[in-house]
């Protein structure tokens, strides 16, 4: 069977159209400003005990705009940097850019100097919006850079007075003192909302297919690339997430529910899963730390949640403690996967622990990022990536770029209104991965069977070779995973002069006694031999991303 035939008729089991309706807003921050008009006083967000309703947010990005407007010279188009962790600021700040025409650039509080010089001068951009418990690690970067405007905020800066005091002494000094900064003509977030708040907001007439956000990938192929997302990218995928969520039985039905979200704003899983949930009117819990495991149950068990969105290391992780298992989880309707693959054992442990299943999804940053997920019922299998948004094509080639029916193992291709526009100022990696045909050339392994569903076999350039025969890390990763003693792992390939790759795991255990040998016997159980790692590493912890994604490429440093 053709591949999108299967694809067509499984969204129509699940009730699914082909296609999403035509967009009726033409830029992001109308999704606020809608919300804010529907339900003023519903919750939008909270961060570190601190609450602000639609209307707040809508005013508060309202002063942001104005100031751009009438105290700087940035223009429509312009970039502006966020360097903010899951604090109220960040919606503030990101709403605010928009409204008055910037493109956003979405930057990692912990990024290098490096790091920074190389995303700041790429992308252009001439604003940077930074926590002050990370500006030390900017002074020195902005005078490299093309950066005009600097303005610093504090962790509480949108709380009361008292809880401010509070909350900033705890920031700054319990924690060791955080190093101070000297960066010349800086301004105070809050002086510049105050200035913003006397002004009135013009409208700088985006267009649908304007750039909003310069979203940079990983940088796992090397020095990181700025994906190109319109505000029709963004909306589209919206008004797909909106199609593929009300599939759920519960999600439609409640309004202002609260949707825990861990994941940090920066990475495009979180902030276009945040836009989705704005126009929805639903309630943002913001994890401010998700490393900071107590802190996050704590904060959890002041809310009923209904949704809960993670990937899944943070479900190992949250599984294996006894203060998240003693939750109160009825409410918990729904629990989303993204980010990376979702293992047997990690989706078997979460619903044991908290009644509900995990549906997994898949996207990239270059598709906005949804491409498909499990939407439960006759749309859910696990092992799979779920059902593909209305409006989406997949197509999975063999290596000369033939089409391939289901069941057969390809690179996966995408095409859609998410779909972005290239990387920035990048025409030849763009024509590498967008060859002017729409379709999108992901890197990933995947395969779609015979009753619509992709599965996503592995990273192309993770996959290792032993003798000549295809070894899928995910795959390895799958089984090893699921013994009782193994807490998380991660495989590689390591080259050998005999077979080409040998197949190497670092496993964190979650039993001391596990040996090297039991590792290998237990493989044998369930892979064929050429698949059985030959190499067996222990490690405390595997690398990670700041998302939590396991960094393969670092262990392939470790001895």
């Amino acid at each position: 069977m053709q591949i999108n035939e299967a694809i067509s008729a499984l969204q129509e089991r699940v009730a699914l159209p082909s296609s999403i309706d035509e967009l009726t807003n033409s830029h992001l921050a109308q999704l606020l400003t809608n919300t804010a008009a529907e339900s003023p006083d519903g919750l939008a967000f909270t961060s570190l005990g601190h609450s602000i309703t639609f209307a707040e947010l809508n005013a508060l990005s309202d002063a942001f705009s104005v100031y751009i407007q009438q105290h700087t010279d940035l223009q429509k188009g312009d970039r502006l940097a966020i360097q903010l962790p899951n604090l109220i600021q960040y919606p503030v700040v990101f709403y605010g850019a928009i409204k008055a025409g910037l493109v956003v650039v979405n930057t990692n509080p912990l990024y290098t100097d490096r790091e920074l010089v190389h995303q700041f001068n790429d992308s252009g951009a001439q604003a940077l919006v930074v926590l002050a418990n990370v500006a030390h690690s900017v002074q020195d970067v902005i005078p490299r850079t093309g950066i005009r405007y600097v303005i610093v905020t504090e962790v509480a800066d949108l709380h009361g007075a008292l809880s401010r005091i509070l909350i900033n002494f705890v920031s700054r000094y319990v924690k060791k003192l955080v190093p101070p900064y000297s960066i010349p003509n800086a301004r105070s977030l809050r002086s510049c909302l105050a200035e913003g708040k006397a002004g009135n907001l013009q409208d700088p007439n985006t267009a649908i297919d304007d750039i909003a956000l310069l979203q940079y990938t990983g940088g796992t192929t090397g020095l990181s690339k700025g994906a190109m997302l319109s505000h029709r990218n963004l909306l589209s995928n919206v008004a797909q997430q909106k199609l593929m969520f009300n599939t759920f039985k519960d999600f439609d039905d409640q309004q202002n529910q609260t949707v825990v979200l861990p994941l940090p704003l920066y990475h495009v899983y979180a902030c276009t899963l945040c836009a989705f949930m704005v126009s929805e009117g639903q309630h943002c819990l913001l994890i401010t730390n998700p490393r900071d495991l107590p802190s996050m149950v704590k904060t959890m068990s002041q809310w009923r949640f209904s949704v809960f969105c993670g990937l899944n290391t943070l479900f190992v992780a949250l599984c294996a403690r006894d203060d998240f298992k003693a939750l109160d989880f009825s409410a918990l309707s729904m629990t989303v996967s993204g980010g990376m693959a979702l293992t047997s054992d990690a989706a078997t442990r979460w619903q044991q622990v908290t009644g509900v299943e995990i549906n997994e999804g898949y996207g990239l940053t270059e598709t906005s990022p949804v491409v498909s997920i499990n939407t439960g019922g006759t749309g859910r299998k696990l092992g799979s990536i779920g059902v593909t948004t209305p409006g989406t094509e997949l197509k999975v080639i063999d290596a000369e770029g033939n089409a391939l029916p289901c069941g057969e193992a390809g690179e996966l291709c995408v095409r859609g209104p998410q779909v972005m526009q290239g990387y920035w100022q990048q025409p030849e990696k763009s024509a590498e991965v967008l060859p002017g045909d729409g379709w999108f050339a992901t890197g990933d392994i995947a395969m779609v069977d015979e009753e619509g569903f992709p599965h996503i076999v592995d990273r192309k350039k993770d996959m290792v070779i032993v003798s000549g025969f295809n070894v899928y890390p995910n795959e390895v990763e799958e089984v090893i995973s699921s013994h009782d003693k193994v807490l998380e792992c991660a495989v590689i390939g390591v080259a050998d002069e005999r077979v080409g790759e040998k197949v190497k795991v670092f496993i964190v255990k979650s039993d001391p006694s596990l040996t090297e040998d039991e590792v290998i016997q237990y493989s044998r159980t369930q892979l064929t031999a050429y698949k059985v790692p030959s190499l067996v590493a222990f490690i405390d912890d595997l690398p990670k991303s700041n998302v939590g994604k396991i960094l393969r490429r670092e262990l392939r440093d470790v001895d």
